[in-house]
C-alpha cells in the first residue's frame, strides 16, 4: 500500500494520522527516517511525550522540546502536534520537532510573522561575517550589517546581548535561511515619529534632546525619533576644535531649532542661540586705538586671527605685522597660541569685524606746500627726460619741466645736474590735492638778472638836470643782460 500516498491525501482533508491508519486497516505503520506526521499527545511521563501513531502504537519526544527558558513546560496531553520521524530504539519510534535542530512550533511562528509582516523578538549573540547572528526563541537567523540600525552597524558591539524587535525579510529553505532587519522597523519608527513631530515643530522653537553621535562637523541629537544637526560652529560662542570637547554621548542639550527641511527630513539646532551673543557688548568696548592683549588662534594667508575674548575675534592684517618689513606669510612672524599685544585700528560690530595692528597707529605728517612765487633750495632727486624731480627741504619732490630749466635747448640735464645737487627754484603751480608742485629755475634765473640790471641802473643813475647820455648805455646794457639770459 502506498501509505505515502495516503497521508498526504489525509494532509489535504486535515486529517489525524490516527484516521490515516483507520482508513488503511493497519494498526501499526511503517515510517520512513523525515517523514512527517500529526498526532495527539496521549501522555507526559518522566522526561518523555508520548503521542498517539495509531492503533496501540505509540511515539515519544524528548519533553527538553516543550520546555522554556523559564522551564515551563508549553505542551499538555490530547493537543494535537506534528512531528518528524526519526528512528526505532530499542522497539520505541523515537519522534522529534525539531526540523534542522529548531523547534517546528518555533520555525512555524517565524514563518508566520514573515508572512504577516509582524516583528518577532531577538537577542544578537555574536558577530558573524557580514553580521550578527541574532537567536529568536531557539533559531538562529542572521541581520546583515546595514540592516541592525540606522547608520550600518558601524558600532556594532554595542549591540551584542541586547534583544530587539526584528522583521523577517526573508524565509527561505525551510527555515535554514532566515534574515532579519531591525534597520526596517526604526525607519518605520522614524517615519511615524516624523509625521508627529510636523505638528509641534517649527523654526526658532526650543527643544530638548539627547547627544546621539559626535562627529568633527558636530553633534548629532534625538529630538524624539528624530535626529537634529548642531554644526561645530553652532555649539557655542567660543571657537571649538572638537565637539567632544564640549559635549558627551547621551547628554541631554537644550538648542533652537534654526532651520526645518522636512523634504529631506533635515533638523538644525543650535546651542549658540540661546547664549548672549558677545557682540552685542562690543560698540564702545574696543575704542579705536585702545591697545589689548589676545591670543593668536588661527593664521591666514591674509593675516592673523586674534582671539581677545570667548566668542570675540580681531584680525591683524599681514600689512600689520611685519613692523614696516615686508612678509610673505604670518606664520614668519607669529605662531597659534602665542599672546600679542595689538592696537585697536577700526570696529565694525554690524559685520562683527575687529580691524588689528601689532604697531600704535602712526599719525601722517601733516605736509607743509610752499606757495605760488616762493623761492626754494633743493636737491636732485632723479633727472627724467621730460624734467628734473627735486626733492625740497619739506621732504616732497617737485617737478622742474625742461621748458623751465633755462638751458639751451638739447642740453644733457644728466651730466650737468647729476642727483645730489643743489639747486634754487621758484614755485610756479601747486595742485593742493595731489600735493604736486610745479618748480621752475628759468624764473630764479631771470629774477636774479633782473636785480641786477635794477642795481647797476641804479648806480649810474646820473644825477636829476644832467643830459642823459647814458640812457643809451643803460639801453645797451638792458639788452645785453636779456641776451645773457637767453643763451644761459
Amino acid at each position: 500500500m502506498d501509505y505515502e500516498n495516503i497521508e498526504n491525501k489525509s494532509a489535504e482533508q486535515g486529517e489525524s494520522f490516527a484516521k490515516l491508519l483507520e482508513k488503511s486497516g493497519t494498526r501499526s505503520m511503517r515510517l520512513a527516517p523525515g517523514q512527517k506526521v500529526k498526532s495527539r499527545v496521549v501522555s507526559i511521563s518522566g522526561d518523555l511525550v508520548y503521542i498517539d501513531l495509531g492503533g496501540k502504537s505509540e511515539g515519544v519526544i524528548d519533553l527538553d522540546e516543550f520546555i522554556d527558558k523559564d522551564g515551563s513546560v508549553r505542551i499538555h496531553e490530547g493537543e494535537e502536534i506534528e512531528a518528524f520521524f526519526l528512528s526505532v530504539q530499542d522497539g520505541i519510534r523515537k519522534l522529534t520537532t525539531l526540523v534542522n535542530g529548531y523547534s517546528a512550533v518555533e520555525l512555524k511562528s517565524i514563518q508566520s510573522a514573515y508572512e504577516a509582516g509582524l516583528p518577532v523578538n531577538g537577542e544578537v549573540k555574536r558577530e558573524v561575517k557580514g553580521g550578527f547572528e541574532v537567536q529568536v526563541g531557539g533559531v538562529r537567523c542572521f541581520c546583515p550589517y546595514s540592516q541592525i540600525d540606522m547608520r550600518g552597524g558601524r558600532e556594532g558591539g554595542i549591540y551584542l546581548g541586547q534583544t530587539f524587535p526584528f522583521k523577517v525579510l526573508e524565509y527561505e529553505e525551510e527555515g535554514r535561511n532566515i534574515i532579519l532587519s531591525r534597520r526596517v522597523l526604526l525607519e518605520q519608527e522614524k517615519q511615524a515619529s516624523i509625521e508627529r513631530l510636523k505638528e509641534t515643530l517649527k523654526e526658532g522653537s526650543v527643544i530638548t534632546g539627547r547627544v546621539s553621535s559626535l562627529q568633527k562637523f558636530g553633534a548629532f541629537v534625538d529630538v524624539g525619533g528624530m535626529e537634529g544637526l548642531i554644526p561645530a560652529s553652532e555649539l557655542s560662542w567660543t571657537r571649538i576644535e572638537r565637539p567632544e570637547d564640549t559635549l558627551s554621548l547621551g547628554q541631554e542639550v537644550t538648542a533652537k531649532i534654526i532651520s526645518l527641511d522636512w523634504d529631506n527630513n533635515r533638523l538644525t539646532l543650535s546651542m549658540k542661540a540661546l547664549q548672549p551673543d558677545p557682540w552685542s557688548l562690543v560698540p564702545g568696548k574696543y575704542p579705536v586705538d585702545g591697545c589689548l592683549k589676545g591670543t593668536i588662534v588661527r593664521l591666514a594667508p591674509f593675516g592673523a586671527f586674534v582671539n581677545l575674548e570667548p566668542g570675540i575675534d580681531g584680525l591683524v592684517h599681514i600689512s600689520n605685522l611685519g613692523a614696516g618689513r615686508r612678509i610673505n606669510h604670518p606664520k614668519e612672524v607669529v605662531e597659534v597660541g602665542q599672546i600679542v599685544e595689538v592696537y585697536v585700528l577700526s570696529v565694525d560690530s554690524e559685520n562683527r569685524k575687529i580691524s588689528l595692528s601689532m604697531q600704535p597707529k602712526v599719525e601722517p605728517k601733516k605736509i607743509v606746500l610752499p606757495q605760488v612765487g616762493e623761492v626754494i633750495d633743493g636737491v636732485v632727486d632723479k633727472v627724467m627726460p621730460y624734467g628734473i624731480f627735486l626733492r625740497m627741504s619739506n621732504g616732497i619732490n617737485g617737478l622742474i619741466p625742461n621748458s623751465e630749466m633755462g638751458t639751451p635747448q638739447g642740453s644733457d640735464h644728466k651730466r650737468m645736474f647729476p642727483p645730489g645737487t643743489e639747486m634754487q627754484v621758484a614755485v610756479v603751480d601747486v595742485d593742493t590735492a595731489s600735493t604736486k608742485v610745479r618748480l621752475s629755475r628759468k624764473a630764479v634765473m631771470e629774477k636774479a638778472a633782473r636785480e641786477e640790471y635794477d642795481q647797476y641802473v641804479s648806480a649810474v643813475k646820473k644825477p636829476e638836470g644832467t643830459s642823459g647820455g647814458l640812457g643809451s648805455l643803460g639801453d645797451i646794457l638792458k639788452a645785453k643782460l636779456q641776451e645773457k639770459n637767453l643763451n644761459g
